[in-house]
């Protein structure tokens, strides 16, 4: 696979103004990295990034060969949440207004949920408002030990709502209504105990180990199965096993007589690798 977007991932030393927004790579493997770039700003959300992150996410829907993408933030930072900017002039608009850039929010955060890879937030220092939604939008979410979080929205009298289907989705009800009701900065620990986060790291180092070791580990998946799999979570979900049950034998049901499907059977019947192992 080819690089989307060919910019090596450089993170502006002193100006965001003339750098991307966001950085999109990918090995020849399926490996895709993206980086919110506005270290200055700790990669808080304005209109700019919020339609870059949107432009890259669905730029990663399409791409084939994709097997896992990870998102982090440049300059030790996952994302801040909203840049106090962009909250000043939301502020002097009109309702209509608002719904209008609220419903482009909500459209990037989809764009990342849709992604048939799997999605991996790698989260250091800070991840707040909407850059924890970005980490619960993500089927796994990775963060050093240091990293801090919190729906703060309800203490600027504010609701956490476009992140609300993704939160709920990581954390359950009881924990979600907690979280946005009190916007109490919690810690990784904390953030792994109710589900926010699927696993805490040390440090930086040990946060780029397990980046490398999720890329090995995805590499012995076949990528419609990995696709396929997360459209069943959503399928399933909170509904009754008599509803599901026709359809989920449907789906193992071509699966099974797919190309891919029949040379990883035929491939564990041989005792050797399918051909989409690395």
């Amino acid at each position: 696979m080819t690089n989307p977007i060919a910019d090596p991932l450089v993170a502006a030393p002193d100006t965001d103004v003339a750098s991307k927004l966001v950085h999109l790579e990918a090995t020849p493997e399926g490996v895709a990295t993206v980086v919110l770039n506005r270290p200055l700003r700790r990669n808080a959300f304005n209109a700019e990034l919020i339609a870059a992150l949107h432009e890259a996410f669905e730029t990663l829907q399409g791409a084939e060969g994709v097997r896992i993408v990870f998102l982090r933030g440049a300059g030790g930072t996952f994302s801040a949440g909203a840049d106090l900017d962009w909250m000043r002039e939301a502020a002097d608009r009109s309702e209509a207004d608002n719904r209008d850039d609220a419903m482009q929010l909500a459209r990037m955060f989809k764009s990342l949920w849709d992604i048939p890879a799997l999605t991996v937030a790698l989260v250091e220092g800070g991840a707040f408002g909407g850059g924890a939604g970005l980490a619960a939008a993500c089927d796994l979410a990775v963060a050093t030990s240091d990293a801090k979080f919190s729906f703060s929205e309800v203490r600027l009298g504010l609701i956490a709502a476009t992140i609300s289907p993704y939160v709920v989705a990581a954390v359950g009800p009881r924990r979600a209504r907690g979280l946005f009701a009190t916007g109490k900065v919690f810690d990784a620990a904390e953030a792994e105990k109710v589900g926010l986060l699927t696993e805490v790291v040390e440090d930086a180092a040990a946060l780029e180990a397990a980046r490398e070791r999720l890329a090995a580990e995805i590499m012995a998946c076949g990528l419609e199965a990995v696709a396929e799999s997360k459209t069943l979570v959503d399928e399933v979900a909170y509904r009754p096993v008599g509803e599901v049950m026709e359809e989920t034998a449907r789906r193992i049901a071509r699966i099974r007589v797919s190309p891919e499907g029949q040379e990883g059977v035929r491939a564990f019947l041989e005792k050797r690798k399918p051909s989409w192992a690395l």
